[in-house]
């Protein structure tokens, strides 16, 4: 196969061609590295690439697959995001200086690894994964596949726009406030954030004083499912360790008719939020095809209340306080040293805000005595420009956040799992999303809905042009 129709199958087609002897893992894999390799000085997806290693692995892999052996992911080459350990690299989670590279894998890439997937690299992030943006000094910035001009989201900006960028069928990300749904949304993506603990973490217990999970982003629902089954699953250390499932098994089957609520409410925030017409129009138009699907959809706001807020605030700062200790000499920009320092303050906070956790489950789920899920934009906005972020003071880069991604932050509170689903593009031609919101453990469930979406929408259909392989960087 070509590089380019390598890069058009999704991460079950891939494996499929791979196990049918169609393709070779070194093939395939050398295609995605010559994939990366020509965007980087333009898309900047990328922090690290193991070119050397990923082609030793996917030699390995060819030899299995001719032995006859058969695993999920076997020859399968992905990303992983700059926020997790992969063996003989350092991890610098999006921040500048010389880091002494990992002895061991995360617990997530053993587990992908042990599902027979090459990995070839990790994706930008912006520093400690605070912004809805992937830039910053010590890389410059990550674009967005379908406008150049524009940010493709964070944290998990760069695993975002290699996915929608072909360099890789799937890609794995993390999420502690919105940072894989975010990214999917403004790339035309599904991305799941699964029940805390599903993924592990480790070698942390818990990440983000719990807010933190991994997921996965890809083009379909099967291939997001596909990489959570393989990624999923605890380490002994893990402080959360949720009853097993096999997600991917309910892709294709039928949910039921259903009751959803479609809330447009944004939670509440200290700063000025609106939801855009555009954003909220393609949710509508979501809705409707949830409609047209059988189900009950029915305008009902989600009670969040003001001490959500109050508890998020002080574990994402603690959080990256811990985070940045955790790298001794970085450097990094002015903002993060401001929220680091406002963690340190708000520790003695900590534990009630940790303690509230078990009432806003009961005070917020009570959506789901009358409803199965509910429906909402993930973003306020479409994608905001590339350099917007820039230059700008910690306020201003709050009400910048705060204005455009409002919706997501909740369910990381509350550990529950919510996947983007493509809401369709705006008049520009910017991708915007919605999400599927569950109470715990409600993977299947979400997974099922998305699905039978993605079946009447068939959004992957839709690819952005590679302007990333024809033009210099902007």
């Amino acid at each position: 196969m070509t590089m380019a129709a390598v890069g058009e199958l999704g991460l079950a087609e891939l494996a499929a061609a791979l196990a049918a002897g169609q393709i070779g893992s070194v093939e395939a894999t050398t295609a995605a590295l010559d994939r990366i390799e020509a965007s980087q000085p333009t898309l900047n997806a990328f922090r690290v690439v193991v070119r050397e290693r990923a082609l030793a692995d996917a030699a390995a892999a060819d030899r299995r697959l001719a032995a006859g052996e058969r695993l999920p992911l076997l020859g399968v080459p992905i990303a992983i995001k700059d926020d997790t350990d992969l063996a003989g690299t350092p991890t610098a989670f999006g921040c500048g200086g010389d880091f002494p590279a990992k002895t061991e894998d995360a617990e997530s890439v053993r587990r992908l690894r042990a599902a027979g997937a090459v990995i070839v690299g990790k994706t930008n992030t912006c520093e400690l994964g605070q912004l809805p943006f992937t830039s910053g000094d010590a890389f410059g910035h990550t674009r967005n596949p379908w406008s150049a001009e524009h940010t493709p989201g964070g944290s998990s900006g760069g695993s975002a726009a290699a996915v929608a960028a072909g360099l890789v069928p799937a890609a794995l990300g993390s999420d502690g406030a919105g940072s894989v749904r975010i990214p999917s949304a403004w790339n035309n993506l599904v991305g799941i954030k699964p029940q805390r603990g599903r993924i592990s973490t480790w070698p942390l217990a818990e990440a983000f004083e719990g807010l933190t999970v991994n997921g996965p982003l890809a083009r379909t629902v099967a291939d997001a499912a596909l990489l959570l089954d393989a990624a999923a699953g605890p380490h002994p250390g893990d402080k959360h360790v949720p009853r097993a499932l096999r997600v991917s098994e309910a892709v294709g089957r039928d949910p039921g008719r259903l009751r959803i609520a479609l809330s447009l409410r944004i939670p509440f925030t200290a700063t000025r939020t609106a939801l855009d017409p555009e954003v909220a129009a393609r949710v509508h138009a979501l809705a409707d095809t949830l409609r047209g699907l059988g189900h009950e959809v029915t305008t009902a706001d989600v009670d969040y209340g003001v001490l959500l807020g109050a508890s998020f605030l002080p574990r994402s700062m603690v959080g990256i306080r811990h985070a940045l200790d955790r790298l001794p000499g970085a450097a990094v920009d002015p903002r993060t040293r401001h929220n680091a320092l406002l963690g340190r303050v708000l520790g003695p906070a900590l534990f009630a805000a940790r303690a509230a956790e078990p009432l806003l489950r009961m005070r917020i789920g009570a959506i789901y005595d009358r409803f199965d899920v509910v429906l909402s934009p993930t973003t306020a906005t479409p994608p905001p420009g590339v350099t917007e972020i820039d230059g700008i003071g910690t306020m201003a880069t709050d009400a910048l956040i705060t204005a455009a991604c409002p919706y997501t932050w909740p369910w990381n509170v509350l550990g529950w799992p919510s996947v983007n689903v493509p809401a369709g593009f705006t008049a520009a031609g910017l991708p915007v999303g919605a999400q599927l919101m569950g109470p715990a453990n409600s993977e299947e469930l979400l997974v099922s809905v998305a699905a039978q979406l993605e079946s009447e929408l068939k959004w992957y259909e839709q690819r952005p042009a590679p302007w990333w392989l024809e033009h210099p960087a902007a």
